[in-house]
């Protein structure tokens, strides 16, 4: 008897989420939280029996960094951004090119938006990027952390709009600390021993899933990725480290664009424009063949971005 009273609530539900998805097949599919999932992501339960053992191998993010190099073809991109300009998107940057193809390759690629704590594997909930912006490029200038949230099926268009209002809005407030600010404000004032124990309390909620919404919200140490322009400070990209304490799992950097004279597949002397990309990853999340896959799909989004214009064709969803 019991079975047939709980048979109707449960189909009830599944038909509810399956209308959820038909309604918006491009939007993640809401999941029921299960035993062992956290506020931020969902635990993953099908893994192959190496990638669940490697977070016990290597217990650290910083014993399984993987550095990345690579060049970038950005003259299409370029054109784009003029033509964004000239339609009124004022700040349209490479930088917005860089981020509407990894909220792209995220939508097919899932695996490298999953994140490891408490030496388990999870798939992060959404989309979150992190970056640290100045008000102007002087040494006296103040700086500030943004996190802004990206929906898979986002457009270079919305990539711009989110990303410009969340920044315009942090930067707007500089004078006004952020929460985030007001947090390190107060820890700033706390004697070493006892920091040094709140810091330790903080790593043990976050290992076992129980760091509070509000810190989530706001630490710039969890997140899909972060990313920082060496380019707008005028070197080249460098290899930054990831954080053990949160979940970063890739930390991208990318350096100024370059004129390069070369040879052309049919011999002539063409001149095109590039950036270098630096990406440091926590190899725990996925394979090197999926990482690989990952990004050259990335790359080839920024090679050829007018497909950002265009809408998702298909959401690819990571495993139970």
């Amino acid at each position: 008897m019991q079975n047939e009273k709980e048979n109707p609530s449960q189909e009830v539900k599944a038909a509810d989420e399956k209308t959820a998805v038909e309604e918006n097949p491009l939007a993640y599919r809401v999941r029921k939280k299960r035993f062992g999932d956290r506020s931020d992501g969902r635990k993953l339960r099908t893994l192959h029996p190496m990638n669940r053992i490697m977070p016990y191998i290597m217990p650290k993010r910083s014993d399984a960094l993987n550095t990345f190099y690579d060049r970038i073809e950005v003259g299409r991109a370029e054109e784009i951004c003029r033509r964004k300009v000239a339609e009124g998107m004022t700040n349209m940057t490479i930088l917005h090119i860089l981020l509407a193809a990894y909220v792209r390759t995220i939508a097919v690629r899932p695996g490298i938006n999953r994140f490891i704590s408490g030496q388990k594997v999870y798939a992060r909930n959404g989309i979150v990027f992190v970056m640290t912006i100045k008000k102007e490029m002087s040494l006296k200038a103040p700086d500030t952390v943004i996190k802004v949230e990206f929906e898979p099926s986002d457009t270079l268009d919305d990539v711009y709009r989110k990303f410009n209002d969340t920044a315009e809005a942090a930067l707007k407030a500089l004078d006004q600390p952020t929460d985030f600010d007001s947090l390190t404000g107060v820890l700033n004032k706390l004697p070493g021993f006892v920091l040094r124990f709140f810091v330790w309390v903080l790593n043990k909620l976050d290992y076992n899933g129980h760091l509070p919404k509000s810190l989530l919200k706001v630490s710039p140490f969890h997140g899909s990725m972060i990313i920082t322009s060496m380019g707008s400070l005028g070197i080249n990209p460098i290899y930054h480290h990831i954080y053990d304490f949160g979940n970063l799992p890739v930390f991208l950097s990318y350096g100024t664009k370059k004129t390069v004279v070369e040879f052309d597949r049919k011999g002539n002397i063409t001149k095109k424009r590039y950036i270098e990309l630096k990406a440091v990853t926590d190899e725990r999340i996925c394979d090197g063949y999926y990482f690989a896959s990952a990004f050259k799909y990335f790359k080839k989004l920024i090679e050829h971005p007018d497909a950002l214009n265009g809408p998702l064709g298909e959401l690819v969803e990571d495993i139970d």
